[in-house]
């Protein structure tokens, strides 16, 4: 199947992203909206992944720190082609604004699997929306494709 990769910033793509966040951490995941949407999003790039009629399947983005997350994608399209999709261009982005680090923020569950393949932790174990979480880096040149199940 084919995909249309945009990027986009937070005025142009807010409702698409919304909307998909929406459907993806507050209602499947039960994450409060007031917590989903942060003031990091308007600085945000975000990349958009648009099926062959133009919609919107999956969402995520990069923070001006370097960060990548709120990676949201439509139950029926979960699969490991899209992530590579989502990744490929989140990293490309990355490569554009030069960050030589990026950051994730994980489940504290998943941890030990990201330091496996290459994650590094950085700074202290943190609660949000009520689930301890942990921020990892890793090299940009050496990014791999982390578990997406457990990333926010």
């Amino acid at each position: 199947m084919a995909f249309t990769v945009k990027s986009v910033d937070w005025e142009n793509g807010k409702p698409i992203i919304q909307s998909l966040r929406k459907s993806v951490f507050v209602v499947e995941w039960r994450i409060p909206q007031a917590s989903e949407f942060d003031d990091q999003d308007s600085t945000a790039t975000h990349v958009l992944i648009l099926d062959k009629d133009d919609e919107a399947v999956a969402t995520a983005r990069l923070t001006r720190g370097g960060e990548l997350g709120r990676i949201a994608v439509k139950r029926s399209h979960r699969t490991l082609s899209i992530y590579k999709t989502l990744f490929a261009a989140l990293l490309k982005t990355a490569e554009q604004q030069s960050f030589p680090t990026l950051n994730v923020v994980c489940n504290l569950d998943s941890v030990a699997y990201h330091r496996s393949i290459g994650f590094k932790p950085a700074g202290r174990v943190f609660m949000d929306a009520g689930v301890p979480r942990q921020r990892l880096k890793c090299k940009a040149k050496q990014f791999p494709l982390p578990d997406v199940t457990q990333l926010h």
